[in-house]
Order: C-alpha cells, then sequence, then structure tokens
C-alpha cells in the first residue's frame, strides 16, 4: 500500500502536538506500508519530501504561503494510493491529490478552526482561508480520524453535512520505552531549580488555546514552597508574547522559584523534567486530547487539566489526576487543585504510578498504526 502522508511538522521541526503525532505514526506505519512523508522544509531523504512556500510568497500572509506549499505537495504525490492529511496546513494538500490523482483522503482532525475563533488575531484574514481549507477537506474526504470522542462530536457539530460513518475515533498514543521516569537531575541543576522542593511544570506554546493567562493567575497563591516551571515558547503573535511577559514578570514580583523557559527544549530534557515534577498542569482551554498529558502520566506524574475535550479520555478524575471545570471560578478551581495534589505527595505517588499505568496499558503507537492501517484498507476497497 503506498501511502503518502502529508503534515506541516515533521522532526527536527516539531512544535506541537500533531507534530509529535505524525512522528510516531509514521515510525509505526512504515513496517506496514509503503511511506513516504510530505512535510514543510527542504530537500528530499530516506523516505521524507520536504517543501517551502514560494519564494515568491516570502511576506505574505501565513495562509497563502501555505496554500503555496499544498499545490507543492499534491505535484508531488502522482504514484500513491492513498494520502492522509494532518491539520489545516497539510488537508488541503490532499484535497487537491484526491482530485488530481483520483485517490482517496484520510485526514486526521487534530483541532477545528471554527473553534479557534482566536487564531483570527494570528492570521488575519488568513483565518478566513484556513477555516475554508479545512471545510472542503474534511466534507469531501473518504474518512477522518478524530483523535477522541469528544474531538468526533465537534467534528460532527461543526460540520453537519458529514457523512457520521466517515468520523473514526483512533485515540493519540504515547510512546513509553521513551517516555519513562528519568531520575537524573542534571537539566534540573543547569535551569537552576531546588531539587530540595517540588515544582509545578507547564509544557506548552503561548497560545491562547493553552490557557497560560489563566494558569499564571491561577499559581499566584499556590503553595509558596512550590516552584512554578513554564517551559513556554512559540508564541502566536507579538501581542501574545508581550502579554505573557507582563504576566510573567507580575508573577514573579509576588511569588520566588519561577521559572520561565522560553526556547524549545530536547525531548530527553523534557522527560526529565516531567519525571520531577510534584504535578503537570495543563489549564487549555481547547483540546481535542492532550498528548503533552500521556507524556507527563508516562513519565509517572499526576496531572491537573481542563475538564475539556478529549483530556477526560485521557486523564482519569481521582485516579491519575484531577479535572478542573472550565467556568467562571477556573482559575480558583485550578489553584485548589495544584494544592491538593502538591499537598498530599501519598496521593500523587500513587496517581503518578496509575498514569503510567494507563499510558502503557491503552495508548501504544504500534495500535494506533494497525487501526489506522486497517481504515485504509477499508477505504481503499470502498474506492
Amino acid at each position: 500500500m503506498r501511502v503518502g502522508l502529508l503534515t506541516r511538522e515533521y522532526p527536527p521541526d516539531v512544535y506541537g502536538g500533531a507534530g509529535v503525532h505524525v512522528e510516531f505514526l509514521a515510525r509505526e506505519l512504515r513496517p506496514l506500508t509503503d511511506l513516504d512523508v510530505h512535510c514543510w522544509g527542504e530537500g528530499a531523504a530516506g523516505g521524507v519530501v520536504r517543501h517551502r512556500p514560494w519564494a515568491g510568497l516570502d511576506g505574505a500572509n501565513d495562509a497563502l504561503r501555505t496554500f503555496s506549499v499544498d499545490l507543492s505537495m499534491a505535484a508531488a504525490l502522482e504514484g500513491r494510493e492513498l494520502v492522509h492529511s494532518h491539520t489545516w496546513y497539510a488537508n488541503l494538500a490532499g484535497h487537491f491529490a484526491k482530485l488530481l490523482h483520483g485517490i482517496p483522503h484520510v485526514m486526521t482532525a487534530h483541532s477545528l478552526e471554527p473553534l479557534r475563533p482566536w487564531k483570527a488575531e494570528q492570521l488575519g484574514g488568513g483565518y478566513a482561508l484556513s477555516s475554508w481549507a479545512e471545510r472542503t477537506a474534511i466534507e469531501a474526504a473518504d474518512g477522518v480520524i478524530a483523535v477522541s470522542g469528544a474531538m468526533r462530536e465537534d467534528i460532527l457539530g461543526s460540520y453537519p453535512s458529514l457523512d457520521p460513518a466517515k468520523v473514526h475515533v483512533v485515540h493519540n498514543g504515547i510512546d513509553t520505552t521513551l517516555y519513562r521516569p528519568d531520575h537524573g537531575t542534571d537539566v534540573l541543576e543547569r535551569i537552576g531549580l531546588d531539587t530540595s522542593r517540588p515544582y509545578v511544570l507547564f509544557v506548552g506554546r503561548i497560545t491562547r488555546q493553552k490557557g497560560v493567562p489563566q494558569l499564571m493567575r491561577a499559581v499566584r497563591d499556590i503553595d509558596p514552597a512550590a516552584q512554578v516551571v513554564l517551559c513556554a515558547g512559540a508564541p502566536d503573535t507579538p501581542e501574545i508574547d508581550q502579554e505573557f511577559r507582563v504576566l510573567f514578570e507580575e508573577l514573579s514580583r509576588v511569588r520566588e522559584g519561577v521559572h520561565w523557559i522560553p526556547q524549545m527544549l530536547p525531548r530527553p530534557e523534557v522527560i526529565q523534567l516531567l519525571t520531577h515534577a510534584a504535578v503537570f498542569v495543563c489549564p487549555s482551554v481547547y483540546e481535542p486530547l492532550g498528548i503533552v498529558n500521556l507524556e507527563a502520566m508516562a513519565c509517572g506524574t499526576p496531572v491537573v487539566a481542563s475538564r475539556i475535550g478529549g483530556i477526560p479520555e485521557v486523564v482519569e478524575d481521582g485516579e491519575t489526576g484531577v479535572l478542573v471545570t472550565m467556568d467562571e471560578d477556573f482559575e480558583t478551581g485550578l489553584a485548589q487543585a495544584l494544592d491538593s495534589v502538591l499537598g498530599d505527595t501519598g496521593t500523587a505517588r500513587r496517581m503518578g504510578e496509575a498514569g503510567r499505568q494507563r499510558a502503557v496499558g491503552e495508548f501504544g503507537w504500534d495500535a494506533v498504526a494497525r487501526r489506522t492501517v486497517r481504515l485504509y484498507e477499508e477505504i481503499l476497497k470502498q474506492a
């Protein structure tokens, strides 16, 4: 089976959960299919073809530059039997390939443009274009993969003309041989953490979706013995970056032990930070699944997270962490949940052990790949 996997992010350029998903899915698909990966970048090697936006569009709106990459990808997909796209950055390439080459198009929805209106702040008029691209691709796709049951409901709610029989749930996965506890402390010491004190850890992009401002306000009054570590980079816009910097300065004035790591750390360093965290926090306001919660659980760390989207399908409230309802008291509830875990080391340890067991038992990438290939086979039979 000759498959083209289409994505913006691919190693070494991975900055979000969708990129992590594609990286590990591709690894597991290679033994099962004849796979070519098409992504952004320069050059081609080892079954990976990289495409860059047209130079004539340098400085243009990012949505237009994305569409130029989509055209390049579609032209390069001749000879593939099926294409599988990830995120709006590549969905249109999959749609074009379906029309141009007469092959089925499967798309995985990691998030939905209609549910991310703050993207208009980032893309301007390009948000209308990204929304059009997603709608065009998803409504014509031969199969749509939702990364959670909640995401499936969101897809059908946002695109009611879509045939529900075409929407399949295949959860995100985690490599639990890679993401596992690392009890070294060299990374913590280099960052300047006090290894005798607990810390709350956040890992994510500086974007409206991740709930970073709410978190910065919530942790002001948590247990003063706790440190706060923010692995937060890749701001969506200069305005969001400035907002974060102001909140960080305010937080640093009212409590000590606040650490900001603005660069994307190598995976082994993140794993060590996850392992030693007293609690991992995911305050997202929108999250179809939240692969970073799986990463924390695989490292044996309890999670405090928003009770939204697909997060409850990963984090079991009271078993592997604590879920906080997204309402007008969210910041207060977030602070209380963090303090409850920080204040009960026995329960925190039990939650961390249960999280590791759940990640190992239910979210392996090999199973994700096998389910994905079965879907490919079903769609090809129908074509």
